[in-house]
């Protein structure tokens, strides 16, 4: 067997030597969006069961929903659930075998997240204008 110095080299790449494609980011952050809105299906039904409750507790869930750290969790859960529903879309046309090869993919990436941002961007513009 050959003699190899291997130096001080590390036996794997390291995150500052390694980037990630941008298709398995995208992949990462649909499994998180995933469990993300658990966040947000959480605080819809603390939201309903207090209504049906009693007048203080709906009043005490009510100020939560509508206070900034409601704003954010229900913003969040938004954009996750139409960036998780444009991943499950990009997904279907996967399991059809297009869009497989490296450009495709970057270019589905991309518009994933774009789409995502924009549909959430104009759900917000629709909720607070209508």
């Amino acid at each position: 067997m050959a003699d190899v110095n291997r130096g001080n080299r590390p036996l794997s790449p390291h995150l500052q030597v390694y980037r990630l494609p941008l298709a398995a980011i995208t992949s990462i952050l649909t499994r998180i969006t995933g469990h993300a809105l658990v966040a947000g299906i959480v605080l819809i039904v603390w939201w309903l069961l207090a209504a049906v409750s009693s007048p203080g507790a709906f009043a005490c869930a009510d100020w939560v929903v509508r206070s900034w750290l409601g704003f954010i969790v229900l913003t969040g859960s938004m954009w996750a659930l139409w960036y998780h529903l444009l991943a499950g879309i990009r997904h279907l046309f996967y399991d059809a075998g297009y869009g497989m090869n490296i450009e495709q993919a970057q270019k589905s990436s991309q518009a994933l997240i774009a789409g995502s941002v924009g549909l959430a961007v104009l759900t917000l513009i629709v909720f607070f204008i209508f």
